[in-house]
């Protein structure tokens, strides 16, 4: 390869694009957080005032800061956003044209996963989505011809001259690979050094002569984009609780992000450091000791109430502390690994090597094999990493021992077994867990996980099928879809257990574990009846008769009356799991929190106002409530909020909603 090329001006880094390459400019970017926001915010820039040269921009997970907003949310929202993402964050300028609807026509973004949510209504962004699966990715980029890639690096902190695709191995590799196997051209590679960077080593790094041009832009250096960790809550305690049975020791585990992956990690570190504590919690949930003994492979209950035998085939581990640990292999390195790391949940080490791996499998291991486990092995395997400031600054400084457990590899080697040693990972992936969240699930086992019923996509694939199937491809491996039983909109709660929906993630016949808040549904192997009565046993029970009915019309149910139950629902949750909020075993921010004191009680006043406003009767009996209640005494939450001292009567009715938020959510 020829040295690379420097500099320190993006101007210039992108008027070498141009030059290197006539027509128009396909360039891959990867996704989150190693996407070059600098310069490709300098690259859009260029091509929006030159029609001539049209852009292609190939890329995912493209991550904007909230922004301010009005109203009470705009009053919460700019002051943290100043503070957690810096008032110098490059927000991209593409995503702000797409929500805008404003991209210029020689300019097209094309995206395999979005932020959830953030461009349902950017015209473009619909238009131009490609639903693959995260391993399908390369081939789609080799397919429209990529010539570029850009891409953010760390710089070795000890003064190489190497540097490190750190946060995202994913795809860089495997796209090259099949951009150049099509007979194309290896495509343009230029790299922007963020010395906010954590470094990683081993297959991450690479000679600084991989890249054609690598630019260092002068600081000051923005923040890297951080997620906020949210607050978890009583469902989503409960649907990581059950989730956690599932997990055994010496296994492999995998895990999404957001609130549902924060509870299960929380879970699986309290059983691994205060067992008795996690018992209690599981005990109160309804997976006893009888649960533990549960032989896979039965059906669900006849009973027609559908409650009393909930949990009980459940495939549920031992439940004690782990004595050999977790192997971690996911996409995705996050907060919650970083917590089971630090316990030492996560520490069952494999190598490379299948000899090594079968002995250890078959608990064969010679003094060799384990001297090199302990030196070599790798405890953690992922294809990119995002979090929290926090998760950075532990990536920053982690102690060398664990810096070596710690691997980032392509997705291909992640997210399937088909990356070129399959017997191997089959032998490192033993009893693997794959844990992933969706958005509804149907009562036959489809899972609708990235797009509305109109073809709106939320967010995208992603990996989740990826996992799905290798769940069924491996020895004694389960996927895990985990889902709150219904949900809130414009003041009406609806199922998230319904009986069929015009679009779908994962079909039917890959269905295996669903998880609600009110239990575990195994669907593995069976039949339509008895998956649509597992299904009917953890959705809420304001709509369990409902569904049933259907599923009898449908013919796919005998016909009975369903039994009326009050057993699944969100006061009954609460009421139960209230002692472990009030004595700390279920704190709201389980893997810390961006957000201060003052803030997270205003978190709480807010959700309580948003869920008391959903409706124009409920708003109004809401501000009458505020209007006629005395002023809170949480001085410093009004001052938080700009309210201490309000001017006008709209601030004055704002103060007074903000004031009920504080008293009634106090406590909660």
């Amino acid at each position: 390869m020829n040295t690379p090329l420097h500099f320190d001006s993006l101007t210039d880094a992108v008027d070498f694009l141009y030059q290197r390459l006539p027509g128009p400019l396909h360039v891959g970017a990867p996704l989150g957080l190693g996407k070059p926001h600098r310069l490709l915010n300098a690259l859009y820039e260029r091509a929006e005032g030159d029609s001539t040269r049209p852009l292609h921009l190939y890329t995912a997970l493209s991550l904007d800061p909230p922004g301010a907003g009005k109203g009470l949310e705009g009053r919460f929202i700019g002051p943290f956003a100043q503070r957690h993402f810096g008032d110098d964050f490059p927000r991209l300028r593409y995503v702000q044209a797409l929500k805008r609807n404003t991209l210029p026509a020689h300019v097209e973004i094309e995206e395999f996963y979005l932020q959830s949510g953030a461009l349902l209504n950017a015209s473009a962004t619909q238009r131009r989505y490609a639903s693959l699966n995260y391993t399908h990715v390369a081939r789609a980029l080799a397919d429209r011809g990529v010539n570029a890639i850009v891409q953010k690096v760390a710089a070795d902190p000890n003064g190489g001259t190497r540097l490190s695709l750190s946060c995202n191995t994913d795809l860089t590799f495997d796209a090259i690979d099949a951009i150049v196997a099509r007979g194309l051209p290896r495509p343009v590679l230029i790299a922007e050094v963020d010395p906010q960077l954590p470094w990683l080593d081993g297959s991450a790094a690479v000679e600084a002569d991989f890249f054609d041009a690598v630019v260092t832009p002068p600081g000051p250096y923005p923040k890297l984009f951080g997620l906020p960790r949210q607050p978890v809550s009583d469902a989503d305690y409960a649907i990581g609780f059950y989730a956690s049975t599932l997990v055994r020791d010496g296994g492999t585990l995998q895990i999404g992000i957001g609130t549902l992956a924060d509870a299960l990690c929380h879970a699986l570190a309290l059983r691994h450091t205060d067992n008795a504590a996690y018992l209690r919690v599981i005990a109160t949930l309804g997976v006893g000791a009888q649960a533990d003994a549960a032989p896979l492979g039965q059906t669900a209950s006849n009973d027609v109430d559908l409650i009393g035998d909930r949990n009980a085939n459940a495939p549920v581990a031992p439940l004690g502390p782990f004595s050999v640990g977790l192997f971690g292999c996911s996409e995705m390195i996050n907060e919650g690994f970083r917590r089971l790391v630090e316990v030492g949940v996560i520490k069952r080490k494999v190598v490379d090597d299948l000899e090594v791996m079968r002995r250890v499998y078959d608990g064969d291991a010679n003094t060799q094999d384990l001297a090199r486990l302990e030196r070599e092995g790798e405890f953690l395997q992922g294809g990119f990493y995002l979090g929290s400031p926090d998760f950075y600054q532990w990536l920053r400084h982690l102690p060398e021992d664990q810096r070596r457990g710690i691997s980032m590899r392509r997705i291909s080697e992640v997210n399937e077994l088909y990356g070129g040693n399959e017997t191997l990972e089959r032998l490192q992936r033993r009893d693997a867990r794959f844990f992933n969240s969706c958005m509804m699930a149907t009562a036959l086992g489809a899972a609708v996980s990235d797009t509305l019923d109109d073809g709106r996509v939320v967010s995208g694939v992603g990996g989740q099928y990826n996992f799905v199937a290798m769940a069924h491809a491996l020895p004694n491996a389960r996927s895990v879809l985990m889902l709150r039983a219904s949900r809130e909109s414009g003041g009406e709660v609806r199922s998230n257990v319904v009986w069929n929906y015009a679009q779908t993630t994962i079909p039917r016949h890959l269905r295996d574990i669903y998880i609600t808040e009110y239990g575990i549904a195994d669907l593995r192997g069976k039949t339509d009846e008895d998956c649509i009565r597992a299904m009917a046993a953890v959705a809420d029970s304001r709509f369990i008769a409902g569904l049933l009915l259907t599923a009898m019309d449908s013919g796919k149910l005998p016909q009975f009356v369903p039994r009326t139950t009050t057993h699944n629902h969100p006061d009954r949750l609460r009421e139960i799991l209230a002692p472990f909020r009030r004595d700390g075993t279920l704190p709201d921010y389980p893997l810390g929190s961006d957000f201060d004191e003052v803030e997270q009680r205003l978190i709480k006043a807010l959700g309580w106002l948003k869920a008391n406003t959903a409706t124009q009767g409920a708003k109004v009996k809401t501000v009458l409530r505020a209007l006629l209640a005395s002023a809170s005494q949480d001085h410093e939450a009004l001052q938080r909020m700009g309210l201490d001292q309000p001017s006008g009567l709209g601030e004055r009715i704002e103060a007074k909603l903000v004031s009920l938020g504080l008293r009634e959510s106090a406590g909660r």
